[in-house]
């Protein structure tokens, strides 16, 4: 049964880490694209040594985590090891067997939620930071931003440059019937819609007016084919009201693709940094610090980077890390350009021995 980001939906998500410390809007998207499952007693949930990229949270039951056939440990649902996802690292160092009557669980793409987790913390500090304001002095909302940041093309970018991507759009004002985008023209701009309405339509043989497809309004986004293909409009896109959009062309999109310059070490490596008087940086939530992390590590959270970043000695080489790699290249991109030595992680905590003796 797939979620569908009810507030039913969002209280249950928040019973587990990282998603407990997520936003609301956040946790809607990830909903979206998790599923509750269950299964009978016996029913191998995964094997030692998979490496599908899928998360796993017990929702009911319990389950029998084995390595080599020995059980290594029970995780019942409600306890506290049933908040972290089952044996998240890769690859799996265990099989996870269903042990009660029956177990139901929360299924999601390993992927997507580390994007989302990334973005949540990524957007918390971006959208605060470069908010601007409306003619009368108020606030725009963020939905528009975070509607950007979960649009699936913006995946491909590296996380480090989400800011340059706020700062290359540019904002476009438009009364209402004015077209912003005509049917069979070739895709230049991505558009998100901050303030007013827009109507989409389609030119067909038997409608020259147009066939009326969809509405859209602030949060929207539309002109996503203009960023990876050279694919011509496949509908025209009108002002129902006054309003203005926020638009990114295709080329800054491309030049964002590019991974911004990082040192990157593998694990043998950054032992080798912290053995010489580095440090280990961790950026992951608290919570998820708690479950594991390198002996002697600071843990400071990507999203309160900036605020406790004066607290870091600038002649100290830090590692930073998380369970991937993406927020903590995020991280030490931030810190790099504002003079700290650092090194990020290559493919995080979760693939060394720390996550495994855990």
């Amino acid at each position: 049964m797939e979620l569908t980001g009810s507030p039913e939906d969002i209280a249950l998500l928040r019973r587990f880490s990282p998603l407990d410390s997520m936003r609301a809007e956040n946790l809607v998207a990830i909903a979206r694209k998790t599923s509750r499952r269950q299964a009978p007693h016996a029913r191998l949930l995964f094997a030692e040594g998979d490496e599908e990229r899928h998360t796993y949270y017990l929702l009911s039951g319990t389950v029998d985590l084995l390595q080599e056939g020995e059980v290594i440990a029970t995780i019942t649902a409600g306890s506290p090891k049933a908040r972290r996802p089952l044996a998240h690292v890769l690859p799996r160092p265990y099989s996870a067997v269903v042990t009660s009557e029956r177990a139901e669980y929360l299924f999601i793409d390993s992927e997507f939620l580390d994007v989302m987790v990334t973005l949540d913390q990524t957007g918390a500090y971006h959208v605060a930071e470069l908010r601007s304001t409306e003619e009368d002095g108020s606030e725009p909302p963020d939905d528009w931003m975070t509607a950007l940041l979960r649009t699936k093309a913006f995946y491909k970018v590296p996380p480090a440059n989400i800011q340059a991507l706020f700062m290359r759009l540019q904002r476009v004002d438009y009364r209402a019937g004015d077209v912003v985008i005509k049917q069979g023209d070739v895709g230049d701009y991505f558009y998100i819609v901050v303030k007013g309405k827009c109507v989409v339509t389609r030119e067909s043989p038997l409608s020259k007016e147009g066939i009326k497809l969809a509405e859209l309004s602030m949060g929207d986004t539309f002109g996503e084919e203009a960023l990876i293909s050279d694919a011509k409009r496949n509908a025209s896109v009108t002002m129902l009201t006054d309003g203005y959009l926020m638009r990114l062309s295709k080329e800054d999109f491309r030049s964002l693709l590019n991974e911004p310059f990082l040192q990157w070490v593998d694990y043998e490596e950054a032992k080798r940094i912290v053995a010489a008087g580095g440090k280990w940086l961790d950026v992951r939530l608290p919570s998820e610090f708690d479950q594991y992390h390198a002996k002697g590590a600071l843990n400071i959270p990507l999203y309160s980077l900036r605020l406790k970043m004066k607290s870091l000695d600038r002649n100290t080489h830090y590692v930073v890390c998380c369970d991937t790699g993406r927020r903590s290249s995020v991280c030490a991109y931030i810190l790099s350009e504002r003079g700290y030595q650092a090194s990020v992680l290559k493919d995080g905590l979760a693939v060394t021995e720390i996550a495994r003796t855990a």
